[in-house]
C-alpha cells in the first residue's frame, strides 16, 4: 500500500516478487491499475511489475494484451470491470505486466480464496486512496511505502506516516466482543459491557441530527461505519471526552485527520478496532517525481525514531 503516487511501491512489490521466486509459488494482482510506463500526472517513467516464470497473476483483459512475456490464460471471469473481464494467467517466461484487478472488495476476497488454492501466497498491489484492501478481513499482512512523494517537508512526511502507522498498531476490543463485533456490517451500536444495543442513526454522516442520542446508553460506541472527521470534532466539545471509547473495525475505517484524531486522544478519548493490522515494515523512496531528494539515511533515521516496525530503502538492498 502506498501512502502516496510515486512512493516506491512497485519498487517494492518487485522486490518482493523477486525475493520469493525460488521458494514458494506467488500469485499478484491489484484493485486499481498498476504497472503503467508513465506516471499519468507527472509523465514521468515508472517501473513496470516485473514477474517470473510460475508466477499466476490477474488483470482486466483490455490490460492483458500490453504484457511482456508469454503467459497461458488459466480463467476468464464472467463479471467485468471497466475494463472488461478479468483474466487469470499464469506466466510462462520472465516479463513485465499491466495489472488492474477486481472492482471490489468482495470480488477480491473471492479471487484470493482461488488464487490460494494453487499458489502459497496472494499479493495484492495498492493504494491507501484504496484502503480497504489493508483490512485484515481481506489480507493477513501489510507493507506501507512512503516517501518524498508525500511531502517535501521532512517533520511533515514523517508525521504523516507515522499516523498511519499508529492507526494500524491501535489496541483491539477484548476477544469476546470482537467475535460479536465483527460479524456486524451496518450501524452504531452502544456497547456496555458484553451487551450491544443499536442506536437510531441512519449514519455517522448525518451526525448532526442526532447527536442528542449518540451517547444515550453509554460513552461506548460501535461504529460500523466510517469514523468520520465531523464525529470527532463533536466529541471534541464535549467536557468529558475522557470517558469516551470509539470502536472501529479496522484501521481503513479512520477518516478522520490526523491532527482531530490525536487530539481526541490526547483529551483521554479511546479508538479501539475489532481487528489489529499486521504491519509488516515500511519503505522509503527518497525521491520525488518533481526531482527533490531527501538523504536516504536522513530520511530512514526520522522514521525510525518514531515508528517501531522495520523500515528499508529496497532500493540499497541486494
Amino acid at each position: 500500500m502506498g501512502m502516496e503516487k510515486n512512493t516506491g511501491k512497485t519498487e517494492t512489490l518487485n522486490f518482493v516478487l523477486r525475493s520469493l521466486k525460488d521458494s514458494i509459488r506467488v500469485s499478484l494482482t491489484s484493485i486499481g491499475i498498476d504497472g503503467e510506463q508513465k506516471d499519468q500526472i507527472f509523465h514521468t517513467s515508472k517501473p513496470e511489475i516485473s514477474v517470473y516464470p510460475d508466477t499466476t497473476f490477474v488483470t482486466a483483459e483490455k490490460l492483458y494484451p500490453l504484457r511482456h512475456l508469454t503467459s497461458a490464460i488459466i480463467d476468464l471471469s464472467q463479471r467485468h470491470t471497466a475494463l472488461g473481464r478479468l483474466i487469470t494467467a499464469k506466466a510462462i517466461t520472465k516479463g513485465q505486466v499491466v495489472l488492474a484487478g477486481p472492482s471490489n472488495t468482495m470480488w477480491l476476497k473471492e479471487i484470493i480464496t482461488t488464487l490460494l488454492h494453487t499458489n502459497d501466497i496472494c499479493l495484492i498491489d495498492g493504494a491507501l486512496s484504496r484502503r480497504s484492501i489493508g483490512s485484515p478481513s481481506i489480507t493477513d499482512a501489510m507493507i506501507l511505502a512512503t516517501g518524498a512523494a508525500v511531502s517535501m517537508n521532512l517533520d511533515t512526511l514523517v508525521r504523516k506516516t507515522d499516523f498511519i502507522c499508529r492507526m494500524t498498531q491501535l489496541k483491539t476490543v477484548e476477544n469476546n466482543l470482537a467475535t460479536k463485533l465483527a460479524v456486524i456490517e451496518k450501524g452504531i451500536y452502544a456497547v456496555q459491557g458484553n451487551e450491544i444495543s443499536s442506536l437510531p442513526i441512519p449514519s455517522m454522516l448525518m451526525i448532526e441530527k442526532y447527536k442528542n442520542v449518540l451517547f444515550s446508553c453509554g460513552k461506548r460506541l460501535f461504529i460500523s461505519g466510517i469514523l468520520t472527521e465531523n464525529l470527532l470534532k463533536f466529541i471534541l466539545t464535549l467536557k468529558d471526552v475522557s470517558e469516551v471509547e470509539l470502536i472501529v473495525t479496522d484501521f481503513t475505517k479512520i477518516f478522520s485527520t490526523a491532527l482531530t484524531t490525536d487530539l481526541f486522544i490526547k483529551r483521554g478519548g479511546k479508538l479501539r478496532v475489532v481487528m489489529p493490522t499486521n504491519l509488516i515494515a515500511v519503505t522509503i523512496n527518497p525521491f520525488a517525481p518533481s526531482g527533490f531528494a531527501f538523504d536516504s539515511a536522513r530520511l530512514h533515521n526520522a522514521l525510525a525514531e518514531r515508528i517501531n516496525v522495520p523500515i528499508y530503502n529496497v532500493k540499497n538492498i541486494l
